[in-house]
């Protein structure tokens, strides 16, 4: 297993809805920043709102831990507020956390060539 998992996350967001979803983001990002697996966690928007990006990586035992115990509290609100149009994922997840992404119609992409610093 690659000691990594990378994800790119597709958003679509309604406008006039981005208030509300900025706003939930600030509290998962503030939870989600205590989690020492957690090695990058960044959103990104286009320039009229409607298209949200999520950059994650995690140290692979720490992927399951975000999903099921971070994030878990906000589901429900993010998924009312937005819809995943793609998932990315890099490295070589496991069963279990392929388990936890699969729902969002992940596309795997296995590293065969070159290194993080």
């Amino acid at each position: 297993m690659h000691p990594y998992i990378s994800c790119l996350f597709s958003l679509a967001v309604k406008p006039e809805d981005f208030p509300e979803f900025k706003a939930l983001i600030v509290n998962i990002v503030a939870a989600t920043r205590t989690e020492p697996g957690t090695l990058v966690y960044e959103y990104s928007v286009n320039a009229d709102n409607s298209v949200v990006h999520i950059l994650e990586r995690y140290n692979a035992d720490a992927l399951i831990s975000h999903v099921d115990t971070t994030f878990e509290p906000f589901g429900k609100r993010f998924l009312e507020l937005c819809t995943v149009t793609s998932l990315v994922v890099y490295g070589t997840p496991d069963a279990e956390i392929r388990k936890r992404l699969d729902p969002f119609g992940a596309v795997y992409m296995t590293p065969f060539d070159g290194f993080g610093r």
